[in-house]
């Protein structure tokens, strides 16, 4: 009798002990803390997600006149030529660098470190920012070969090619920032009458050693977007040139396809080449205008701004399909490459304009 109560006694003194322990308000204080935790986490996730949808929208069209006459304070004496395009230039650059998120490639943190559509967009306008310069620097800017190079290009030029994933020492928005303030300077310098080394020459030549380059980078996009299906091709490279040879023999027939986790990537990077190019044709067209006109390309200009629109509809679905050609189900690689086609294509007539016209 006596051990009974002893039990009783010594489980209902744990039971008070426990409930006294649960109650006491170091307990509450620990849980306190873990509460804090789980809800900081589940509010850190919910930011992360809203920001990675958020930084995920790529940039939409501009005026590119604009823009130009935004750097004069709206002074259309101050447009002279070459203003334009090199005012182009320098959006494109603050773009990757200024628009949401900033420049997301080289990110070591949440969210921009899980995304990977707009690093490859940025890829993309990145590619069509370095040829802009690259033709800047080596092209517009120069009379004929034997003249001087423009002081300011030939910084710009070479930090728009420094490698895009780099984010520490330094990093690759310092470099890019770098050669957009030399672009502003040489910007400046194409109104102002008493420098004499800043020139923008619109020539027909000119153009067309740019759009032989622009020319090769559709070729090749249009040709990376298609093989998200899958296809046999034939290639000769040697074709008309039966005493050429190259490095290492081929087979004439290849196929190719692009791996599933490949395909969106590709298709960013030329959504974002075709954003940057469609600006910097859209000033061209207005720098150029005369050459246009006086070869009869001024229409073939205007359809290749018109097509390249095309490729920056908005994107309805969430993700990127890619349904086979006739199949049942979408697919926006081919679309995209229909257009990149086009384009490429109106641009080799446009050349041959402006090299025979």
């Amino acid at each position: 009798m006596n051990a009974d109560i002893s039990r009783k006694k010594e489980a209902l003194t744990k039971r008070v002990a426990k409930v006294a322990t649960y109650y006491h308000p170091r307990t509450w204080k620990e849980k306190g803390v873990w509460w804090t935790a789980g809800l900081f986490l589940i509010t850190y996730l919910i930011l992360v997600v809203v920001l990675g949808i958020y930084w995920s929208r790529s940039p939409g069209v501009y005026d590119v006149r604009e823009q130009a006459l935004s750097l004069v304070n709206q002074d259309e004496s101050q447009l002279v030529v070459g203003s334009i395009t090199t005012a182009t230039a320098i959006r494109i650059g603050e773009t990757l660098l200024d628009k949401p998120g900033g420049y997301l490639t080289n990110d070591a943190t949440p969210p921009g470190m899980f995304l990977d559509n707009i690093p490859n967009w940025e890829f993309g306008a990145l590619t069509a920012w370095r040829d802009l310069t690259n033709a800047l620097r080596n092209d517009f800017s120069r009379s004929q070969s034997q003249s001087v190079e423009n002081k300011d290009l030939e910084i710009a030029q070479p930090q728009s090619n420094y490698q895009s994933n780099s984010w520490i020492l330094p990093s690759s928005e310092s470099e890019y920032r770098t050669g957009i303030d030399a672009l502003y300077r040489y910007h400046d310098g194409l109104a102002d009458t008493g420098v004499v080394h800043a020139q923008f020459y619109a020539r027909a030549d000119n153009l067309a050693n740019y759009l032989e380059v622009v020319s090769k980078r559709l070729g090749s996009l249009a040709q990376r977007l298609s093989f998200a299906v899958g296809q046999d091709h034939l290639d000769d490279p040697m074709a008309g040139e039966p005493k050429a040879s190259q490095s290492t023999p081929l087979s004439t027939q290849q196929e190719t396809r692009t791996p599933w986790m490949k395909i969106d990537d590709i298709f960013f990077e030329a959504r974002g080449y075709s954003w940057a190019l469609l600006h910097v044709l859209e000033a061209m067209a207005i720098d150029f205008a005369s050459v246009l006109e006086d070869k009869g390309a001024a229409v073939s200009m205007k359809q290749i701004t018109r097509e390249l629109k095309n490729t920056q509809n908005t994107i309805w679905s969430p993700l990127i399909l890619n349904g086979t050609g006739y199949g049942p189900m979408g697919n926006h690689s081919l679309v995209s490459a229909s257009y990149v086609s086009r384009v490429n294509a109106a641009i080799t007539d446009l050349r041959n304009l402006l090299q025979d016209g």
